[in-house]
């Protein structure tokens, strides 16, 4: 039995990936899924001092609260970087695979704001200006989505390389179906590295809505 940790993107909370946990459950898997704080069930903890730690920290809290380990962290989007530094971080032998799923992967010193796209930047600045401390969600996206704590998007990430290189198996699960996608740069340069294994789905970005299927295949890979 495989433990895995899904850690949403922006402006979601945990859950956003609920019914994959239940079909995780369903395949004889442990399933957590984690909300960030300030946002989901979590909005009510907002502050400007909620940052890219912070939901770090957030992981890692499960982590040990359940008692997890050899767990596999699955991170979308935004959830990335929050996964690359929880694994970094995490005691040895905690996580030994990660799962990108259109997401950020960062290398020490970067942020969310410093490998996204000038039209994410620009999303970031309106909702900044609009009120400080939390990013209403972009237009268009489902009802369930939460305004999202601005400085977890600028703080940049601080990785020692430790915990990272525990991990045995990375794997990126590119959408190519989203026009105008951040992620492209990161499929190209991670499907020419062989200590990656990079997946291509025809998906819109919110993967578990156009790819469900396909999806979960790659998660049980090799589980």
């Amino acid at each position: 039995m495989t433990t895995f940790v899904l850690v949403p993107g922006g402006w979601r909370g945990g859950w956003y990936f609920s019914a994959l946990a239940d079909r995780l459950r369903t395949a004889g898997h442990r399933a957590l899924t984690v909300t960030p704080t300030g946002v989901g069930d979590r909005a009510h903890l907002t502050s400007a001092d909620v940052n890219l730690d912070t939901h770090i920290d957030d992981v890692l809290a499960v982590l040990a609260a359940e008692e997890v380990g050899d767990a596999v962290l699955v991170g979308h989007s935004y959830g990335g970087m929050v996964i690359t530094g929880a694994a970094d971080r995490a005691p040895s032998g905690v996580v030994r695979r990660l799962v990108y799923s259109d997401a950020y992967v960062p290398e020490d010193g970067q942020s969310c704001w410093d490998l996204t796209t000038d039209a994410y930047r620009d999303v970031f600045l309106a909702g900044a200006a609009a009120g400080g401390k939390a990013l209403p969600p972009p237009p268009r996206r489902a009802p369930r989505v939460s305004p999202h704590p601005l400085a977890s998007f600028l703080q940049r990430i601080r990785l020692d390389g430790t915990g990272l290189r525990a991990v045995r198996t990375r794997d990126y699960v590119y959408l190519s179906g989203w026009a105008g996608s951040p992620f492209t740069a990161v499929h190209d340069r991670l499907a020419k590295d062989p200590t990656w294994r990079v997946h291509t789905l025809d998906s819109g970005h919110d993967v578990w809505r156009d790819a469900p299927e396909e999806f979960l295949e790659i998660l049980l890979l090799g589980e």
